[in-house]
């Protein structure tokens, strides 16, 4: 007969094999609580002042305990994105889901946390897959909407962008970034009704007025961007008093409550703008005089005929607020855009394929001393190619080396026999145009004297 073991002593060898496991359960997860209280301690102190190396400090003694907990993976990945750490973030929570059970509800989250690693890099592609991975998990996970919202924007994708976030705050109403982001996009995703309406609520539009114009549309634009600027506070640092139709609360006594400029309170606002500009432009260097015909880098200039900035004048004055110089005196050359920077920069490299080199201004006057000629004979006889950068500003080429024509040869002849002088190792190539000539004598020029043309072609 065989030895049965009596149920009792069964249950008494599995209650002592799992005591210890038990234990270390137990000592883990008041190890867990007391990480998550200290990091949550630090959450409550103003920043700067917090500070999670406790909080760390203590995950990783979890960790210890068990290598492959997910909570306290989790938990050190969440720290270290919280001190800017983020390969350590990034390793923790990809561990964190290399053991994470298959019904864990912590995937959707871990996805999440590895899109905010990717866009603090600015890597966004990888971010956005990060993000909508996440939502798959979990279509609510507010974080991934507004995380794709934003990318959304920085790819252009503004109205997609404005559906996200109208998403994520119908999960969670009382949102900020998202509730920012979306009034930030009205212009763009508002319809006409809803922009129309906008207007009234800001006195910028009868009551009875059913169609909305392009003006109207403009004006809309216009006071958004003004109240997107922090026109609201400046007027109220202005005023000791903030008149009462200046700004209107939209949602008052909600959770939504904000403030809008009416269309007097922007008028004013432009109207402050402008005067304080005055005084920034003054204390930035500009004469009195000069002020109001100053220019943005376009050549555009910065002042209505009412004394009120232009759009790009906002910008130019809020530049100038910052130090940073981003206007035009009377008579200043307008600088060349990134555009035609790049234009020339094309045209540069296919004059030396072609087998020109660039001279300075000081090496062309060379030239001209020694053959008499004029820049336009160069320029139609000798290969000499002015490239305009500016009005003021020119570049000057020349072919180099041998030439099929003499007189194209004679520019650079004379302008590596002046930079030999100052390093001998500079090859003069031969011209026959220039040793002919010069047998005639020091003082014959090809040029004539009088017109700066070819003497004999």
């Amino acid at each position: 007969m065989p030895y049965i073991k009596p149920i009792w002593l069964f249950n008494l060898s599995l209650c002592l094999l799992t005591a210890p496991a038990l234990y270390a359960q137990t000592q883990l997860t008041a190890c867990l609580e007391q990480g998550k209280k200290e990091f949550l301690e630090q959450e409550q102190k103003a920043l700067p002042s917090r500070n999670y190396e406790s909080a760390r400090k203590t995950f990783e003694r979890c960790l210890k305990m068990d290598p492959d907990n997910e909570d306290t993976l989790l938990s050190l990945g969440a720290v270290a994105l919280t001190q800017e750490k983020l390969d350590a973030a990034r390793d923790y929570f990809q561990r964190a889901l290399a053991h994470m059970a298959r019904t864990s509800p912590y995937f959707s989250y871990s996805y999440s946390m590895l899109g905010d690693i990717s866009f603090k890099r600015q890597q966004y592609a990888q971010a956005l897959g990060y993000y909508e991975r996440s939502l798959q998990y979990n279509k609510a996970n507010v974080n991934s909407l507004v995380g794709k919202g934003l990318i959304l924007e920085i790819q252009g994708k503004k109205k997609a962008a404005a559906e996200v976030y109208k998403v994520a705050l119908a999960v969670e109403p009382l949102n900020i970034r998202a509730r920012q982001q979306l009034i930030a996009l009205e212009p763009v995703y508002f319809t006409d009704e809803e922009m129309l309406d906008a207007l009234k609520q800001r006195y910028a539009a009868l009551p009875e007025k059913t169609q909305l114009s392009e003006a109207d549309r403009d004006l809309f634009v216009k006071i958004h961007d003004a109240e997107q600027r922090g026109g609201i506070d400046y007027l109220k640092s202005k005023y000791k008093t903030l008149p009462s139709d200046y700004v209107v609360t939209l949602f008052k006594d909600t959770g939504f409550a904000r403030e809008v400029l009416t269309v007097s309170g922007y008028n004013a606002l432009r109207k402050q703008v402008g005067q304080d500009a005055v005084g920034v432009f003054q204390k930035a260097g500009v004469p009195v005089k000069d002020v109001f015909d100053l220019r943005d880098n376009k050549g555009q200039k910065i002042f209505l005929p009412d004394s009120t900035l232009t759009d790009s004048g906002f910008y130019v004055y809020n530049e100038a607020l910052r130090g940073r110089r981003a206007f035009l005196l009377p008579g200043e050359e307008v600088p060349p855009s990134a555009a035609d920077l790049e234009k020339i920069a094309a045209r540069m490299a296919e004059l030396e394929k072609n087998g020109y080199t660039e001279i300075s201004r000081k090496e062309l006057a060379v030239v001209q001393q020694a053959t008499n000629c004029s820049e336009d004979t160069m320029r139609q006889h000798m290969g000499l190619y002015v490239l305009k950068v500016s009005a003021k500003d020119k570049r000057y080429f020349v072919p180099y080396g041998q030439t099929a024509d003499p007189h194209k040869g004679v520019p650079y002849h004379y302008v590596a026999r002046y930079r030999a002088q100052q390093n001998p190792a500079v090859r003069v190539p031969k011209n026959s145009l220039v040793e002919m000539y010069e047998s005639f004598g020091e003082n014959y020029k090809l040029c004539s004297s009088v017109d700066g043309t070819l003497l004999v072609i």
